[in-house]
């Protein structure tokens, strides 16, 4: 599991890019992907997470 930080998310649209805390580059992630506890699942622009990376249509992802 990785860890870092939220650069930004619009709820509205549902998807945003997180920044790896190793430097690496900058991870889309999409909401269906984002495991929550019910309702429709968001993240916080600055928020910390930890995450797995994953091969989506156009590269790597969150």
């Amino acid at each position: 599991m990785s860890k870092g930080t939220v650069k930004w998310f619009d709820a509205g649209k549902g998807f945003g890019f997180i920044t790896p805390e190793d430097g690496s580059k900058d991870l889309f992630v999409h909401h269906s992907e984002i495991q929550a506890g019910g309702g429709y699942a968001t993240l916080a622009d600055g928020q910390e997470v930890e995450f797995e990376v994953g091969q989506g249509q156009k590269g790597p992802c969150a």
